[in-house]
């Protein structure tokens, strides 16, 4: 069956590769959205004429619309916009690439659409991971991940006979430009150097939270909502080359992983490709190339990062919008040169624990721990 794909988030480094499968397979892009890059977005109109396209920026969609006012494409702008995309009637599946709290609304609205969901966002489920995963049971939607190491967990359980036959989820870590220092030698590090990301290519906000290892937190919580499990069955274990993706245990102690070159565009095609396979744009692995591959118990007390969204987990409710929503903003403080390195951990820590107690809670209830966190974060450092 042909796809109609609605690309949230198509300038960034996901939104990209996702146009690189889409591409390749002939799927239809029926719906583009990006914040403010128009440059791109306008190459990307004329290439996959799509229906329907949102800015967030509300001038960046005026200009656009001038440019492209020879094609029939429509240009939305906002919050509404962006939602108006995820709900599009041409489009059966939702690639959700935004960055931030922004994907959280679109994902419910899609939900509620009842589209396929392909998930590359991960503070939708970190946010909004209790309302999320109910409102798709009760619409029968699929949540398909995208990120490469729920994405491996998602093909490794392929194989699994039943839910309990599944002792444990392992998620890898690259450890990102850091790994082996202490926390007195990150003290005085900068973005230039938290930007160096080892092997992968990511826009500047997630290879950040790689250089913290705060992704890996909010990627403990996003597999905790993805496959059900319980908190102490999920383990982080370094693997600086990231070929292993990550790995599940089975009750015999079988371990089956997933593995392959670090390129995103494995687990966005499986996702749109979903259950089949077919030919990718990556190369294939050689495991001779790589000669051995290496693991390492994550270093807890360098990047307390991970700690944060462990307790948050644990405290459940409104702590983890309120952990990913502190480092939405001290992750721009450290970028603008207003915090260094290690307050980060710090700062998302404090608001974490200053979040409401809430179990059963609201859209609304999300949005307003979200920016109450992000108002901890600025008062503090003022």
């Amino acid at each position: 069956m042909t796809k109609n794909i609605s690309l949230l988030g198509s300038t960034g480094s996901i939104g990209t590769q996702s146009l690189d499968v889409c591409r390749m397979h002939g799927y239809n892009v029926k719906c583009l959205t990006a914040s403010s890059r128009v440059d791109v977005i306008e190459q990307q109109i004329r290439e996959f004429k799509p229906e329907l396209v949102c800015m967030m920026n509300e001038n960046a969609a005026k200009e656009l619309k001038t440019r492209v006012a020879d094609t029939s494409v429509k240009v939305v702008s906002g919050m509404e916009g962006l939602i108006e995309c995820a709900v599009y009637d041409g489009a059966d599946t939702v690639l959700n690439s935004v960055v931030g709290m922004v994907g959280l609304e679109p994902t419910l609205a899609a939900i509620r659409a009842k589209k396929t969901i392909a998930l590359a966002n991960k503070e939708t489920l970190v946010a909004g991971g209790h309302l999320v995963t109910r409102l798709a049971e009760e619409n029968g939607v699929s949540i398909l991940p995208v990120d490469s190491e729920h994405s491996a967990i998602f093909q490794a359980l392929q194989g699994s006979p039943s839910k309990q036959a599944v002792k444990k989820i392992i998620l890898t870590a690259s450890g990102g430009p850091f790994f082996g220092k202490k926390l007195s030698e990150l003290e005085n590090v900068t973005a230039a150097d938290a930007l160096k990301h080892p092997n992968w290519d990511m826009g500047t906000k997630i290879t950040i939270d790689s250089a913290t290892m705060m992704n890996k937190g909010l990627e403990f919580i996003e597999a905790k909502w993805l496959f059900d499990m319980p908190n102490e069955d999920i383990e982080i274990v370094v693997h600086r080359e990231s070929v292993i993706h990550s790995a599940i245990v089975y009750q015999d102690n079988s371990m089956i992983a997933q593995l392959g070159v670090p390129d995103m565009r494995i687990p966005i095609q499986y996702a749109l490709t979903y259950p089949e396979r077919k030919p990718s744009p990556v190369k294939e692995l050689s495991l001779a190339d790589y000669a051995k591959l290496t693991f390492n118990e994550p270093d807890y007390d360098t990047f307390k990062c991970i700690n944060v969204c462990k307790e948050a987990i644990e405290l459940g409710g409104l702590h983890p919008a309120a952990a990913n929503g502190a480092n939405e903003e001290s992750v721009k403080l450290f970028l603008n040169g207003k915090i260094k390195f290690t307050d980060i951990a710090y700062l998302n820590y404090e608001a974490m624990k200053n979040a409401p107690e809430k179990q059963d809670f609201t859209l609304d209830d999300v949005l307003a721990a979200d920016k109450a966190a992000r108002n901890y974060v600025l008062e503090s450092v003022k």
